[in-house]
């Protein structure tokens, strides 16, 4: 299974660079990443997914919202980056220092791939579709999974990215973003999909809407957190040259 496999490499990695001091929390952390990413492709959930809508938005909360937030809090590129040997180190870092990376971390880019495709799903004969034919139902979750990642790591990269965007852009990507999970939440609520009961789409929708902003809520304390740290260490080292200026100019 995969997700088990994603498991044993991380750990293997962390033990092998055990000698430069890998906190063990990040590795619990991507552990459990990974449990909750499973349990939305298979057990009891994943199959009630099919048939049921709340069933199914617990899965897109913990595939799509949770799981991701976990697994970038993790830091694995930087791991990665750490175990590699030179070579395959450096082609991984032309790679995301390149113009297909670039792109790809543009916070409206992002949100885009994560926030639009919920819209198309779920607003499309799409949702019908992955409820009846288990491939498209495993690509959905898949894209749910990777795109939620790609948007959280734009969003509070813990792992380096040289294309990182500044701190009012990514604030304003995700309140708008915030507001588009919600609007569609509201959207579900008052229109259920093709095939759900009011009663089981309007469940799903409050789930949706107020699961999805206890995740919204993380992230945004994570990048004010950052915000705050970068401009606390701006202001000190302004202070530390005008405190050496001053001093220099006692001297002359």
């Amino acid at each position: 299974m995969p997700f088990v496999v994603a498991v044993i490499v991380y750990v293997v990695a962390a033990v092998a660079d055990r000698g430069r001091g890998w906190p063990w929390h990040r590795v619990a952390v991507w552990c459990s990443g990974m449990a909750i990413a499973a349990a939305g492709f298979v057990g009891p959930l994943a199959t009630a997914a099919h048939d049921n809508f709340t069933a199914h938005m617990w899965a897109h909360l913990l595939v799509g919202m949770l799981a991701p937030l976990l697994l970038v809090l993790a830091a694995p590129m930087t791991l990665a980056l750490r175990t590699m040997s030179v070579s395959p180190a450096r082609r991984v870092s032309r790679v995301l220092r390149g113009r297909f990376g670039r792109i790809l971390v543009n916070p409206i880019v992002a949100a885009s791939l994560n926030i639009g495709a919920m819209w198309v799903v779920y607003l499309t004969p799409l949702f019908e579709l992955m409820q009846q034919v288990v491939l498209v139902h495993l690509l959905v979750m898949l894209h749910f999974l990777a795109a939620g990642c790609l948007y959280t790591f734009v969003l509070v990269p813990v792992d380096p990215s040289p294309h990182k965007a500044s701190f009012l852009f990514r604030a304003l990507v995700l309140v708008a973003s915030l507001a588009a999970h919600g609007m569609l939440a509201k959207l579900l609520y008052a229109s259920p999909p093709p095939g759900v009961s009011i009663v089981d789409a309007r469940t799903g929708a409050q789930l949706m809407f107020y699961g999805g902003d206890l995740v919204d809520l993380v992230l945004i304390a994570l990048l004010c957190a950052e915000w705050y740290r970068v401009s606390g260490r701006r202001g000190l080292t302004g202070r530390g040259e005008t405190l050496h200026g001053q001093d220099a100019e006692r001297r002359r």
